[in-house]
């Protein structure tokens, strides 16, 4: 039986891209705030916030790295990827992250929602991106990256809300 990993997610930046090569190939990663309101059993308007890691490859990480700023409104497409590593002090640590396909920033002040995919994107200009829309395989090229260089911690509990 084939499967479906897509995730969908509107919400904002909790800070500015960090930005990572390895062996020439661009990593953007950044946390991204979704917000749910409802109501509780007394009638009381309640905010949800959830954040999640988000992780951005080559032209897409370049796009991030030009054009992402901490409390953007982006719409995001991608799937869900774990991976475990071994921290520091040895002890097993995993994460869940979304690597991102597509985004379009919503931002008003941001290039009026210009959707930014990305397989131009390295020469790209804003105007290239009112006018056309980009896609890109995520993961072309990552088999031959070694799982050492891909290693990193989690320090998205250093993020601060915006």
């Amino acid at each position: 039986m084939i499967g479906v990993n897509k995730v969908i997610l509107v919400g904002n930046l909790g800070k500015d891209p960090e930005i990572v090569m390895f062996d020439n190939v661009k990593k953007a990663s950044f946390p991204l705030a979704t917000t749910e309101q409802f109501k509780n059993h007394e009638g009381v308007k309640i905010d949800e916030t959830e954040w999640h890691n988000i992780v951005c490859w080559r032209g897409l990480a370049d796009v991030a790295d030009k054009f992402l700023k901490k409390s953007t409104m982006v719409y995001i497409e991608g799937k869900l990827k774990s991976r475990q590593w071994e921290d520091k002090e040895g002890n097993k640590r995993r994460t869940v992250e979304v690597v991102a396909e597509n985004f379009k920033i919503l931002s008003r002040n941001n290039y009026n929602a210009t959707p930014i995919n990305a397989q131009h994107a390295n020469n790209a200009s804003i105007d290239e991106f009112n006018t056309s829309e980009y896609s890109f395989d995520t993961d072309a090229g990552l088999a031959e990256l070694s799982s050492d260089n891909l290693i990193s911690g989690n320090d998205t509990d250093k993020v601060l809300p915006f």
